[in-house]
């Protein structure tokens, strides 16, 4: 029986993956875990205040809930990763190490560790970007995604370790706020035009991006893992692809919907982050070996975004 932990549930992908895990294993056998309290928390599902830099405290978690399953989301994204580049390489490169080395412990568990495209660099191929092709990332979160690819692959060769992984694109939703990333403009600007009719832009108008709603981020995700053992060919990680938009195309899209949204751009130092990551990748390893789809194009999302917002906000 599954039985998962996610470390870093309040988070983004946390929270909208904690609540497709429990829809369908069912809510006792899903842990959330962060590294404070939530509202929630105190909603009579398991939750546990956990610091993912605590291996024993982990440990103790994984043993009290009789985990099978981890889920491990907790990392310090892009933009703020820059701005403190230390602890991020502290916290990415030692929570990962931690789990990977429970799972050494007792291979019966199973981990999920999320990668980017972040791993990719000034020199790697902009449009289609390969599987396998040069990585050069120049800020700490991309680095530590792939020295963290590489950890995963050593264990899975050398201690057995039944570790997956994706790059995820930028990932948008709306059930939280952003959460630090290069590319959280396209999170943000609905939140701004909804309730301010205004958004103002930290990148181009013209730059493209690789991106991903977040129910399909959330399918990709528990597909891979449920995907039999002898499918899963690359223990680095996958390449992960949905669909590739600018800011100005977004906004577009968005007015078609709301006339008064307005937009203007003022480029900051995320902008030379985005400069250095892909335009569009290539995912056909992982629609060949586990037999990935995405569903949603960008006008579907965008429909979807602001229908559930408008409700979430209370806007009539």
């Amino acid at each position: 029986m599954t039985k998962c932990l996610v470390i870093g549930a309040s988070g983004q992908l946390g929270t909208n993956l904690t609540g497709s895990l429990r829809a369908k294993y069912g809510k006792n056998q899903v842990v959330a875990s962060d590294i404070r309290p939530t509202k929630e928390s105190s909603q009579n599902e398991p939750f546990e205040v956990l610091d993912a830099m605590d291996f024993e405290a982990i440990k103790k978690v994984v043993e009290k809930h009789q985990i099978n399953v981890i889920y491990h989301l907790a990392a310090i994204l892009s933009a703020k990763g820059e701005q403190n580049p230390e602890m991020a390489w502290n916290l990415n490169m030692t929570s990962l190490l931690h789990v990977l080395n429970l799972a050494k412990e007792n291979t019966k568990i199973q981990i999920f560790w999320p990668s980017s495209i972040a791993v990719f660099g000034p020199s790697t191929p902009k449009d289609n970007t390969p599987q396998d092709c040069v990585m050069d990332p120049n800020t700490v979160y991309g680095i530590s995604k792939l020295a963290g690819e590489r950890w995963c692959e050593y264990y899975h060769k050398k201690h057995g370790v039944d570790v997956r992984s994706v790059r995820y694109p930028g990932l948008i939703g709306y059930k939280t706020l952003p959460g630090g990333g290069t590319t959280d403009y396209a999170v943000d600007i609905f939140y701004k035009i909804l309730q301010e009719e205004s958004y103002e832009c930290f990148l181009k108008e013209n730059c493209y991006l690789p991106m991903m709603y977040m129910d399909d981020a959330v399918k990709a995700t528990i597909d891979i893992m449920e995907a039999p053992v002898d499918a899963i060919n690359i223990r680095s990680s996958y390449n992960l692809s949905a669909i590739s938009f600018s800011p100005k195309e977004l906004y577009n899209e968005i007015k078609n919907q709301i006339s008064e949204a307005k937009i203007s751009y003022n480029p900051d130092f995320r902008q030379a982050i985005a400069d250095s990551w892909p335009n569009s990748i290539n995912d056909a390893e992982a629609r060949k070996d586990w037999g990935w789809e995405h569903s949603f194009d960008l006008s579907k999302m965008v429909q979807e975004i602001i229908k559930g917002l408008k409700e979430q906000l209370v806007i009539h």
